[in-house]
């Protein structure tokens, strides 16, 4: 899986491993401490002028993986980036 912003290119083998990635090359890392779940939440409110509002809701009954494949693909849809590649969900154990 490969997301792209501008030139810089992401890539990981889950969703998860793609924000992961995008919380750590963050110049200032003030985000760096921050969990998967409160960076997009972050991120989503610098976005706020480029994603429409009703957009930005981060819902707590979603998986990490769920959460984080829906957050580059919202970037992705209102070009804030650019999703590539096949995705292909965990497997979970049951």
């Amino acid at each position: 899986m490969l997301f792209r912003i501008e030139e810089k290119e992401y890539t990981g083998k889950s969703a998860v491993d793609i924000v992961d990635a995008l919380k750590f090359d963050l110049p200032d890392g003030e985000q760096k401490h921050l969990s998967m779940r409160e960076f997009i939440l972050w991120s989503m409110s610098q976005l706020g002028d480029r994603i429409p509002l009703r957009e930005l809701h981060v819902s707590d009954k979603l998986s990490n993986e769920m959460l984080a494949l829906n957050y580059l693909l919202l970037r992705d849809e209102y070009g804030v980036g650019a999703l590539s590649g096949v995705y292909v969900a965990p497997r979970t154990n049951s």
